[in-house]
């Protein structure tokens, strides 16, 4: 049930919807306490469930009041949270989770989770310590238990890091993405290949390691491996538009394997990167940023696809080599209009701009047509351009019919889980701060509210089955570590006040945001 204080306060900042234009140049921003009290306390009942019954352990189960190490026992959901407690103010989770990470052995895992990967490791853990030592070493130091505590979650992070770094060394350069450990310590795995998301989501947080350490072998090594995607070896199968890539990439020698891709998951935050390290540091990371206006040129060109029924929304297509596309996306594609806004902020270009606040749009759509108010993992379309019997054009089954004439997408048979996901909120976030239109605030916290009032579980939040069905159709019984990170930032940061770690559209971010939301400092002059 919606809590009344909650729905007053969506309804007391309605009339301000109006009075903000579409774009604008230098926006002004707008505070709202109560969604943000309200956010706090999501995050405080979460952490207290996690923290009673999980801690210091991966994940809650929030419903039979357990855990289980998905991530190999390190204490996932507590380092994912650091910087949202961080930016909340709330000391006395700092401090648990400051302590927490000082006691970490990287070196060995729980029993019952032996497989390490790379970049989930990276974008959790090692991100979640950089940013927290940027935090604590700067703007938020006022929240440092001691000097010393703070300095052990940068040795931390480099140890990490070291532990890691053995996954480097292949033929090419490339990263394996599996590390295995074992009575007898860890070995790195026996995969062929990895994916582009998995090998270009992790220079960000290994360069900011150097960059703060003044050991340059975590940006090498990295920055080697990205060279791969920044100059396909074998154009004619691994770059099949101008900037969009294929997924997988042989480890031997670099070259693709697949011509397979688009903006879901496996290829999603390789595109992300490309911008966010020239916001980074432009001076050093130019060519990132000029394959990055390379995808997204080719996104529009060929990607962009309207559904016969919606032609007003706009979705991105995935595609199997040229010309053979897939109308298909997912809520974890849905944070590419949030990246394309960032782009079009920090290269001036209003035109990405403006598409990207079309794919929010159609993402927004996504939540409000199903019956929780919340988006499903995966669905699909029909493209209004292609002929209705092309091959890969097919319509919805007979039971969609209807929901598709409606909504402009259908979701397939087990696809309507939502897993606590935050791109949709991401991107929704993006569009404000770009803007300044009160709307994507209140889309935020009405989303908000049916996240709140369907995946409310236990002593947390749960996964559900079906977005789709009454009550969200069930509960998958486990609270994600990014839920902290992310869903529960993004909520935060959309309704609060102005910050310097905040997005903003004036060519002065000093801050970026890794793919889990965690903020860095950025090290060149800020765009």
């Amino acid at each position: 049930m919606v809590n009344s204080r909650w729905t007053a306060a969506i309804l007391g900042s309605a009339w301000q919807v109006l009075a903000q234009p579409s774009y604008v140049s230098q926006p002004s921003y707008v505070a709202h306490p109560d969604r943000q009290a309200a956010v706090k306390e999501a995050f405080q009942r979460s952490w207290d469930g996690y923290y009673q019954y999980a801690f210091p352990n991966d994940t809650l189960r929030p419903i039979s009041k357990t855990y289980q190490n998905d991530r190999n026992g390190w204490g996932a959901s507590a380092v994912d949270a650091i910087s949202t407690a961080l930016v909340m103010g709330n000391q006395d989770v700092i401090t648990k989770i400051v302590e927490h990470i000082g006691s970490i052995n990287f070196n060995a895992t729980s029993p019952d989770s032996e497989n390490v990967s790379v970049f989930e490791t990276t974008i959790r853990y090692l991100a979640g310590m950089l940013s927290a030592y940027d935090f604590l070493t700067g703007p938020l130091k006022q929240y440092a238990p001691d000097q010393e505590s703070v300095d052990k979650i940068l040795a931390q992070a480099v140890s990490l890091a070291d532990v890691l770094s053995v996954t480097f060394d292949t033929p090419s350069g490339i990263p394996i993405n599996t590390l295995l450990y074992g009575s007898g310590g860890y070995h790195v795995g026996s995969d062929t290949t990895n994916g582009i998301a998995t090998i270009g989501t992790l220079v960000l947080e290994w360069t900011h390691l150097s960059d703060i350490t003044g050991n340059p072998k975590y940006a090498q090594l990295t920055q080697k491996a990205e060279e791969y995607l920044l100059n396909v070896r074998n154009p004619d199968v691994g770059e099949p538009y101008p900037g969009l890539l294929g997924t997988d990439v042989n480890i031997t020698d670099g070259t693709f394997t697949d011509s397979s891709g688009g903006w879901n998951g496996g290829t999603d935050s390789y595109y992300e990167y490309l911008i966010k390290m020239y916001v980074y540091d432009q001076d050093r990371f130019g060519a990132y940023k000029d394959r990055w206006v390379a995808a997204v040129d080719s996104s529009i060109k060929y990607l962009a696809s309207h559904p016969t029924t919606r032609p007003d929304l706009t979705f991105l297509a995935a595609y199997d080599g040229r010309d053979q596309l897939s109308f298909v996306s997912t809520h974890l594609a849905c944070f590419d209009g949030g990246n394309f806004i960032l782009g079009g902020l920090t290269l001036d270009n209003d035109e990405y701009k403006q598409f990207g606040l079309e794919l929010v749009n159609a993402c927004h759509d996504t939540y409000i047509s199903t019956v929780t108010g919340i988006g499903p993992e995966v669905f699909n379309w029909q493209d209004s351009k292609l002929p209705t019997n092309a091959s890969n054009n097919g319509g919805p089954p007979s039971d969609a019919t209807n929901f598709y004439a409606t909504a402009g997408f259908w979701i397939p048979s087990g696809g309507g889980s939502y897993v606590l996901r935050p791109e949709v909120m991401e991107s929704f976030y993006y569009a404000y701060r770009a803007t300044g239109d009160t709307k994507y605030q209140d889309w935020a916290w009405e989303a908000f509210l049916n996240i709140n009032a369907t995946c409310s579980a236990g002593v947390g939040y749960s996964s559900i089955t079906n977005v789709n069905a009454p009550g969200g159709g069930g509960f998958d019984d486990f609270q994600e570590s990014f839920w902290f990170a992310e869903v529960l930032k993004y909520s935060y940061l959309i309704q609060a006040d102005d910050a310097e770690w905040q997005v903003n559209a004036g060519h002065d971010n000093t801050w970026v945001f890794n793919t889990e939301a965690h903020p860095f400092q950025v090290r060149g002059t800020p765009i």
